[in-house]
């Protein structure tokens, strides 16, 4: 697939772009800086209405020019540019560019007629990660029907970015998935900062004790661009097990008494649920930091 990709440069899209190379598509990086070793790329401001559907027209590099036949189109546009969370930008700046640029690209996609979109929704969207001291779950394991109710300016442009696609889906027929994106852990992650995790279960409340790989994320990108005809739709991403050494039941027993249970949980499953992502596109993940730390916990 012919694939334009937005904010490649950061920390998950530079693990995605590859991964998606490396099975066979062609990628341009769409980004207000390149990434490095990557040969496609394109400095775009995805802010600004007529970059958007520049890039969308674009070639993604000078062999492109030997096709003579004018410029291929996209089968699918990634999303992933970003704010990438509060207290980087002020707030207001943090929304104004995570639901301009969303707005944008959505719209520059249907309206050029590419059949595809996959946007990069949040965690934040349930109102956990970044609330002001702690909020608990309404119930366990949270799952895409949980309430989205978020008090920070990036999970409500996020929750707003998800009202976007699913108006301009509806609009136009064509399928656009959102991802709720756990917390990105990059490969070598593992080793610097789950030792800190596995003595301080504390560090991960606010990401509802889940994670993905920056690898799996690149897996589910791929089982969303090979699954057709769902329409609209969100889903959950996260690894298939917890981020600390706690057992489930510890973790609920330690942080979420009173929390109600929706149905039986593995000893170290995720409390971010992945079954939707698992049934409907075949996500199965495939990376633990269970794989690279053997300390016994």
């Amino acid at each position: 697939m012919r694939i334009l990709f937005t904010g490649g440069s950061g920390k998950a899209g530079r693990h995605v772009i590859p991964y998606l190379r490396e099975r066979g598509h062609r990628v341009l990086n769409a980004d207000l800086v390149p990434l490095a070793d990557h040969p496609d790329n394109l400095q775009v401001d995805l802010t600004d209405s007529g970059q958007v559907f520049g890039a969308m027209t674009s070639y993604a590099n000078f062999d492109d020019l030997d096709l003579d036949a004018g410029v291929p189109r996209f089968d699918a546009v990634v999303h992933f540019a970003a704010i990438a969370r509060i207290l980087i930008t002020p707030d207001a700046e943090c929304f104004r560019v995570n639901t301009l640029s969303t707005y944008n690209v959505i719209e520059a996609a249907v309206k050029l007629g590419v059949p595809k979109v996959i946007f990069a929704s949040s965690e934040t969207t349930y109102g956990i990660c970044f609330a002001e001291g702690e909020k608990k779950p309404d119930y366990l394991p949270v799952d895409e029907d949980h309430p989205t109710l978020p008090h920070d300016s990036y999970a409500m442009s996020k929750v707003c970015n998800e009202a976007t696609a699913r108006s301009f889906q509806a609009r136009s027929g064509i399928d656009i998935y959102g991802l709720r994106i756990n917390n990105v852990i990059e490969p070598h992650e593992y080793a610097t900062d789950f030792p800190a995790y596995l003595n301080d279960p504390d560090l991960r409340r606010r990401n509802i004790f889940g994670y993905i790989d920056a690898r799996d994320l690149g897996q589910m990108v791929e089982c969303c661009l090979t699954t057709d005809g769902l329409g609209y739709q969100v889903f959950n991403v996260a690894n298939a097990d917890m981020s600390v050494g706690l057992s489930n039941d510890a973790v609920r027993a330690r942080y979420y008494q009173g929390v109600p249970v929706k149905r039986d949980m593995g000893k170290n499953e995720t409390f971010y649920a992945i079954d939707k992502a698992r049934k409907l596109v075949g996500f199965d993940p495939k990376h633990s930091w269970r794989d690279v730390l053997t300390k016994e916990v």
